[in-house]
């Protein structure tokens, strides 16, 4: 499943581009998602089962905040610290959610209401805060804290919601895992066929993956007697933690999930061309013959000189003179003067109109 941003979701300002702090979301994200639940999540059993279980959330809570220092002190998203930080969520949010049902004896129906109204007012204040719950945005710290807050109580609700079906509903780690395997697909197919908003689609289906990959880890780990295949806690552990190197190592190095800053040539500014019928016609040359032709032509040649005789045509427009004005010779040009010309055959003065 990818996401996109919705038309609700865009940014309130628009910022200048800053390195994102999470992976694109791919195959490979759901992939180490779930192997990552699942982890954590035998992990934690682990951790409680074989010492102290307070010592063994305190060590949690420690790799949580380290891995939230290293998350947050990072420029931009790298594979090694940002799955780090998911697998120290995953591991000290089962932690939580066991500890409110073990230690307070909170039923798991009422521990997932709470997770799940602290998730809703994560959602609302991010979303009142930043206008956008999208992670394509997590590019500053404000809403990557956001963004951490938000992961943490999925894992505390999603580990509730598990042990509710599991345990309290008695359907067993394997028909648990199967039945929010089916919800997981569903809204999967809801959001690739029929356009189920993405933004939404990507946050259910996050909140999923926690009781899928954890249903699936306790079946395995469990021993039969409590419905389980009885591998073991730390066996399940360890196994589960080496595909995840190998997983993240191999994003680390063809940096698939990585998303690439916006491309920038070489000039700062960019010629944009008009588009057509945006600006009007260019108006055609300026003419300027002093004598153009057309019936309406102030030429003095298009005049009756006088005694001399008329022309019918100007020449410049398809036709001839019938009687040169003068007795023998071409018409000279209004500022010529041929020698020996007698003065009464030449034009009076003024007689051309740039003379007056």
């Amino acid at each position: 499943m990818t996401t996109g941003q919705a038309r609700w979701d865009g940014p309130r300002r628009p910022a200048g581009y800053a390195a994102s702090k999470v992976p694109l979301i791919t195959v490979y994200f759901w992939i180490i998602k779930l192997l990552s639940t699942a982890m954590g999540e035998a992990t934690s059993d682990y951790m409680v089962k074989t010492i102290n279980p307070v010592v063994a959330v305190l060590i949690g809570f420690a790799g949580f905040v380290v891995a939230m220092v290293l998350q947050f002190r990072a420029k931009r998203y790298n594979a090694w610290i940002y799955w780090l930080a998911v697998v120290m969520v995953a591991v000290f949010g089962t932690q939580a959610a066991d500890v409110l049902h073990i230690k307070f004896h909170v039923p798991y129906a009422a521990s997932t209401i709470f997770y799940a109204i602290v998730l809703a007012v994560i959602f609302v204040l991010w979303y009142r805060t930043e206008g956008t719950l999208s992670i394509h945005s997590i590019r500053t710290p404000r809403r990557e804290a956001f963004y951490w807050a938000t992961v943490l109580a999925t894992f505390a609700m999603g580990t509730a919601t598990g042990d509710l079906t599991a345990r309290t509903l008695h359907l067993g780690y394997l028909t648990s895992g199967i039945l929010f395997s089916i919800a997981f697909l569903a809204v999967a197919l809801l959001h690739w066929k029929f356009g189920l908003n993405p933004i939404l689609a990507f946050w259910i289906a996050y909140v999923l993956t926690r009781p899928v990959g954890a249903s699936y880890a306790d079946y395995v780990a469990f021993p039969p007697s409590v419905g389980g295949l009885g591998v073991g806690h730390g066996q399940v552990a360890t196994v589960l933690t080496i595909i995840i190197i190998g997983f993240v190592a191999h994003l680390a190095v063809t940096r698939k999930d990585v998303e690439e800053p916006p491309s920038r040539g070489p000039a700062r500014h960019r010629r944009i061309e008009p588009v057509a019928g945006e600006y009007p016609p260019p108006l055609p040359p300026r003419r300027m013959d002093p004598y153009p032709a057309g019936p309406r032509s102030r030429d003095p040649r298009a005049v009756d000189p006088g005694p001399g005789g008329s022309w019918s045509t100007d020449p410049r427009s398809g036709g001839s003179w019938s009687t040169d004005p003068r007795p023998g010779g071409a018409w000279p040009g209004p500022d010529r003067r041929e020698p020996g010309q007698d003065a009464a055959a030449r034009p009076r003065e003024g007689f051309f109109p740039w003379d007056d």
